[in-house]
């Protein structure tokens, strides 16, 4: 657990407060027994009335004094256990945001909500319960070993088998509940990575009818973490009865021992039923310690989960050693090659080389797979070249740091991902600072400020999540006025026009091209008429580069392009 050393350290104050307050707890529920002892053996079997008040108001101060201490180690707990649990939990957050996208796709979304939650929540519980009250049984435990053997060592031969049956039970528990534990955690993301799936496409599951085989996926992971969980609490639930039939064999044995010491004169009754409570002290703490290891178990592996993400890594920083070039070229792909990790096929591209001039609008176009989202992805180096270089204004793009490289350059996804709140809003996640002129030429740049303005509430409507009171179309141009109320260096346009009409889309070419300046524009595209207007064309094909120029040039010196413009538009 390394990476908690640094919430120790903030935490640690609080955290001895609270074992300082338990151990001074448990010191007076374990002196409850003696006096008690005391108080029958040489109060009431004497009928002395003044030593059984005297002593029944010594034992009264005890209990009152072990209730302030617990009261003040509750307090503490809670305040040291819920501060640490959101910590972990924004930096948590803070991490996955810093991770790298090859560290992403390690992780599955259903599984990082989990981690987030669940798992942490694990942890939280169990800083809780350790200044609570775990640390309190072993001390319980122990102490009332001491207590009970130094009421009378006869005493002794009976704990010392019950402990050491009881060390073999809990051990043997911990060996075989660990993977048990894990495998429900395991199952718990299936779970909510089904009904994230099943959320997110709600909608085509109603288009095509597939509640059964919806139902279907989400039972199989429920009855997989039903099952799992069952068969994680079914040791539990052997072997907590077993510790305490163990320790009531202990009370057993000393009643009946304890009845003929008596009988003989060198026990005295007291001293039996303070024995009795401390067995019974035993029993309670052997019952909390092996709860302990169990939560222990659990909270190991949810540990682990954590861990792991806290070890993925993040984006990898610039490298400022590298020398920049002087070029008039904006953007500069020199034998690029990318295969994606734990890929058994072709690489998504190979050795490609093109050059984009400052203002300049390339068009990418390509059958489908041929690796134009991942140039895209290469460009805002969400991952890192596998071979070759990219550099941006002749600066090789590792050596850009993060910050600067993302104040450059936008992108507008296939899929358009808009947040829960006003249009104005989701505009403005571009640029917080943008003013409401900026706003509002950003989106009659993007097509949709006609849209904005017949909405009730202009650009202060309320849209749901992931805009679901918006249509396709609206929420790509939501998506591309984003984009350029950022006014980046370069913007990169991955197929974000395939819910609009050919006259929108033309609408919205025509507004780039106007508002673009000397921004530089990658625009990739399944439509030949979207790129043909462009400045230069790369066309892709199985990853490599299959033509690069003009649609005129195109049409005289690539097959791939031509193939591609007869088909879509034909000799006509």
């Amino acid at each position: 657990m390394a990476y908690l050393k640094k919430y120790w350290s903030k935490y640690n104050r609080l955290f001895f407060a609270s074992i300082l307050c338990v151990t001074c707890e448990a010191a007076c529920d374990l002196l409850q027994p003696r006096f008690m002892s005391r108080l029958i053996d040489d109060g009431a079997a004497r009928g002395d009335l003044g030593y059984v008040v005297n002593t029944g108001l010594i034992m009264l101060g005890i209990a009152g004094a072990g209730a302030v201490f617990a009261m003040v180690r509750n307090i503490s707990a809670s305040l040291a256990s819920q501060r640490f649990g959101a910590d972990i939990r924004h930096d948590m957050f803070v991490k996955i945001q810093n991770m790298s996208v090859e560290s992403m796709d390690q992780f599955e979304g259903g599984s990082l909500v989990t981690r987030m939650t669940n798992d942490i929540t694990q942890l939280q519980n169990f800083a809780n319960g350790m200044m609570r009250i775990f640390f309190k049984a072993p001390i319980m435990c122990v102490g009332a070993v001491i207590m009970a053997s130094s009421l009378n060592i006869r005493t002794a031969p009976i704990i010392a088998p019950i402990l050491f049956a009881v060390a073999v039970i809990i051990t043997m528990g911990m060996r075989i509940t660990f993977p048990r534990f894990t495998k429900v955690q395991q199952a718990l993301d299936k779970l909510n990575t089904t009904m994230r799936e099943y959320l997110a496409g709600i909608r085509l599951v109603k288009a095509f009818r597939r509640f059964d085989e919806e139902e279907r996926r989400f039972s199989e992971a429920n009855d997989m973490l039903a099952d799992s969980t069952i068969r994680a609490v079914r040791v539990m639930a052997v072997y907590s009865p077993m510790i305490i039939l163990c320790v009531n064999f202990g009370v057993a044995a000393i009643i009946f021992f304890g009845a003929r010491w008596v009988g003989a004169g060198t026990m005295q009754v007291g001293e039996i039923m303070a024995f009795i409570t401390y067995m019974t002290q035993i029993m309670n703490s052997l019952g909390m310690i092996s709860m302990v290891l169990n939560t222990f178990v659990r909270v190991k592996t949810s540990n682990e989960r954590i861990r792991e993400v806290f070890d993925a890594e993040a984006e990898e920083p610039a490298k400022n050693q590298t020398r920049s070039l002087q070029t008039d070229a904006h953007i500069t792909f020199g034998g690029v090659g990318f295969e994606y990790k734990g890929s058994t096929g072709q690489a998504a591209l190979s050795g490609l080389d093109f050059s984009v001039a400052r203002g300049e609008t390339l068009g990418v176009i390509g059958p489908t797979g041929s690796g134009k989202s991942t140039l895209a992805a290469l460009l805002m180096r969400f991952y890192g070249v596998s071979s070759g270089e990219i550099r941006i204004s002749g600066t090789p793009i590792n050596a850009i740091p993060e910050r600067e490289l993302r104040a450059k350059t936008a992108i507008v996804p296939q899929t358009a991902s808009l947040f829960t709140g006003t249009i104005r809003e989701n505009i403005l996640w571009g640029d917080a600072d943008a003013t409401p002129a900026q706003t509002e030429e950003a989106a009659r740049a993007a097509e949709a400020h006609g849209f904005i303005s017949e909405a009730p509430d202009g650009y202060d409507t309320v849209i749901g999540q992931q805009g679901v009171n918006l249509s396709g179309g609206q929420k790509q141009r939501l998506s591309i006025a984003r984009a350029l109320v950022r006014r980046p260096e370069i913007l990169v346009l991955d197929d974000c026009t395939s819910a609009l009409d050919v006259m929108t889309e033309a609408k919205v070419k025509r507004a780039l091209k106007r508002v673009s300046g000397d921004m530089t524009c990658v625009l990739i595209t399944q439509r030949v008429s979207a790129v043909m207007t462009c400045d230069k064309i790369l066309v892709l094909e199985n990853g490599y580069r299959a033509g690069f120029g003009t649609h005129g040039e195109l049409m005289d010196s690539c097959e791939v392009y031509r193939d591609i413009y007869m088909s879509q538009i034909g000799k006509d």
